[in-house]
């Protein structure tokens, strides 16, 4: 099976997971890496929101790439408003060419109300329906300024807009929007409303297969759709390395990543699909106690065999073929560091993933 292929500046690292802080960035160096994964024949590159505004790096990698598509990994929604999300996706569709692609997640309520200072409104699935609706009733006044379509709803109202704000048509398709999910509310709403889905690496293999993809198609069946429209985006968990001493350590790396993840209640159905539960209260103990360190200690070897592809360099696209194949259309790669700068290495592995 060929994949698309993406992949991720600025992403998070281990001491960042550990709780370590974050390196700072600068210009000069997005723009060096954006041409670097163009030229490793990637399809796609996108930013996440994790300490960093995911949409302020994207003009500049548009500017210094031609081919490849630029997206969201994710933005996060409810704190900012539906308009807000369609300025912005509207202008960068039309500034890179109609490469954007749109990428949004819900977040949890204690970030949302506590980290991001705003407002939960209600349960994320019901209200993320009413934001995808308002956005795409946006996106059509945007066209037709004349004739606007306005949305009103429990947590959302777009009910005035004049030809002074409005930025009128661009040259190019809607933004394609694509939403985060894990659970079931999500996974259909993404197969009945939107353009794809990112599938957060902490759903395991298993999950994915017996939770998720029927959530999507239920959800498209619901909608009248082809359940092969939406682009099943997967982001695995990868320990891999150039050989296996390597392996073992980046298993142990893997670990920290994981838990991190893992100590987040709304994601225990994945922990519960598997008989985890207690591992899952566990980790939120110790992540609310701030013992960053002391979480990777509670997920076991044969745990990280259900979340992770595991292998050496040699045998990383033959393994990650074989785990993804009938799950995912577009792999999501984070590579580790020294796998990321070895230009060979990461240009074999892309050519190999997107063959048939």
């Amino acid at each position: 099976m060929a994949f698309k292929v993406e992949t991720v500046i600025l992403s998070p690292d281990t001491e960042q997971y550990a709780g370590h802080g974050q390196d700072v960035q600068s210009i000069s160096a997005i723009a060096e890496v954006a041409r670097k994964m163009e030229a490793q024949g990637f399809d796609g590159v996108t930013t996440p929101e994790a300490g960093h505004d995911p949409f302020l790096p994207l003009p500049l990698v548009a500017e210094h790439t031609e081919r490849i598509e630029i997206g969201t990994n994710v933005a996060i929604a409810f704190p900012r408003s539906p308009m807000v999300t369609a300025q912005i996706a509207w202008d960068l569709q039309q500034l890179t060419g109609g490469r954007f692609r749109l990428g949004l997640g819900s977040q949890v309520k204690g970030h949302i109300e506590r980290r991001y200072a705003s407002q939960w409104t209600g349960p994320p699935g019901p209200r993320m329906r009413e934001y995808l609706q308002c956005m795409r009733a946006i996106f059509e006044t945007f066209k037709n300024g004349r004739e606007p379509r306005f949305f009103e709803g429990e947590h959302y109202r777009f009910t005035m807009i004049n030809p002074f704000f409005n930025p009128g048509p661009i040259e190019y398709p809607d933004p394609p929007i694509l939403i985060a999910a894990v659970n079931t509310y999500m996974a259909g709403l993404a197969g009945e409303m939107c353009d794809g889905l990112r599938l957060h690496p902490i759903a395991t293999f298993a999950f994915t297969r017996d939770v998720v993809l029927p959530a999507v198609r239920k959800g498209a069946e619901k909608a009248g759709r082809d359940p092969a429209e939406i682009d099943l985006v997967g982001a695995p968990f990868l320990a891999i390395a150039k050989d296996e001493a390597g392996v073992f350590r980046a298993m142990q790396e893997l670990k920290q990543h994981i838990a991190f993840y893992a100590s987040t209640r709304t994601y225990h159905s994945v922990l519960e699909h598997h008989g985890w539960l207690d591992v899952g209260a566990e980790l939120h103990r110790l992540s609310k106690e701030g013992k960053w360190t002391d979480m990777p200690n509670c997920i076991t070897d044969e745990m990280l065999q259900e979340w992770a592809v595991i292998g050496t360099w040699d045998d990383f696209a033959s393994l990650c073929k074989e785990r993804c194949s009938g799950v995912f259309d577009t792999l999501l790669l984070d590579l580790p560091g020294d796998a990321r700068r070895d230009d060979d290495f990461v240009r074999e592995t892309v050519a190999r993933l997107r063959e048939d």
